[in-house]
């Protein structure tokens, strides 16, 4: 026998409107607000109903961050089932094979996989965070990412982009420099008599040149970094210069993490100091009169003094 469930609706001392509803119907109801809100019933004609756990639709699939630092990729479970496997991988189109895998992890452990696992980590800010965290991004890193549950009923994903921005700026800079490939430019923006003035701007190219006797300054390519630079002041040689970064617990500077320094932290310090391929130079974001007599702001070389000289700091990184 069903019941019946009478409700009175008051809009007056005397009036009274009876209101009847099954209690059938009020069980359906209720039944349906908890099951839209905790899963998903996925219909099948030929066969009983699915249950199937969801991932957590993402608001926004896209992650920018900058090359050095470190990017969180958002995979958060709607509800977590007993026995589970949650797989991070990078997808790669253009290749096809075995599928590049981060790490596989459920409630207990996790482990990680190929070249970017020991780079890897899980924020695990709360019980249903399924997050993955990258630290020390590099260019390469950029691409789609697939988290992917697997409950051992219905597998899901959701696909997260991170793309990498890199610093890029127009240089000014009549100091020939190595690149990787073994050539030396020079970037132009404004032509002057001492720089080739009679030409465009844009790329001077030196071509190749002899990479065990030629000398010339780098370009160095570089993000904000994820350590700090710094100087000990002394009068080292090259060599006692790395002992004097050793001994603070860091290593000699590259020209990279000294040009990072001084266009990300302002970094100023007057003091001409050996860096790690052996070169002297200086940081200078005030422009003063006794540092380098230069008015533009700017990385001040001394190019490559002989390493036995006893006469620069040592500028350090950890």
């Amino acid at each position: 026998m069903i019941g019946h469930l009478h409700l009175h609706n008051f809009t007056g001392a005397e009036r009274e409107t009876p209101f009847i509803m099954n209690f059938a119907v009020i069980l359906l109801l209720t039944s349906s607000c908890f099951a839209w809100t905790s899963a998903i019933y996925t219909s099948n004609r030929e066969g009983p109903r699915k249950l199937k756990y969801l991932l957590e639709p993402l608001m926004y699939a896209d992650v920018v961050a900058r090359r050095g630092e470190n990017a969180t990729l958002p995979c958060i479970l709607r509800i977590r089932p007993s026995h589970y496997k949650v797989k991070w991988t990078k997808l790669e189109p253009e290749h096809v094979g075995q599928e590049n895998i981060i790490m596989i992890s459920n409630v207990h452990a996790f482990k990680p996989y190929g070249h970017l696992g020991p780079r890897a980590s899980l924020p695990k800010a709360h019980t249903m965070d399924a997050s993955l965290r990258l630290r020390g991004l590099e260019l390469e890193d950029g691409g789609m990412y697939r988290c992917e549950l697997v409950n051992g009923i219905e597998d899901e994903s959701v696909v997260i982009t991170l793309r990498i921005e890199a610093w890029t700026q127009g240089l000014d800079w009549y100091n020939a420099g190595w690149l990787h490939d073994g050539t030396v430019h020079y970037p132009i923006v404004n032509p002057r008599p001492a720089c080739g003035g009679e030409l465009l701007p844009g790329i001077r190219s030196y071509g190749p040149k002899d990479k065990n006797h030629d000398r010339f300054d780098a370009f160095c390519f570089t993000s904000q970094t994820s350590g700090s630079v710094f100087y000990v002041s002394g009068s080292f040689s090259f060599e006692q210069a790395g002992h004097a970064c050793q001994r603070q617990g860091g290593e000699s500077a590259l020209v990279g993490h000294l040009y990072s320094a001084w266009h990300f932290q302002n970094y100023d310090q007057c003091d001409g100091g050996w860096l790690s391929d052996g070169s002297v130079r200086f940081p200078i974001s005030n422009p003063r009169e006794h540092c380098g007599g230069i008015p533009e702001a700017g990385v001040r070389s001394f190019g490559f003094p002989n390493k036995t000289m006893h006469l620069y700091g040592a500028y350090c990184y950890k």
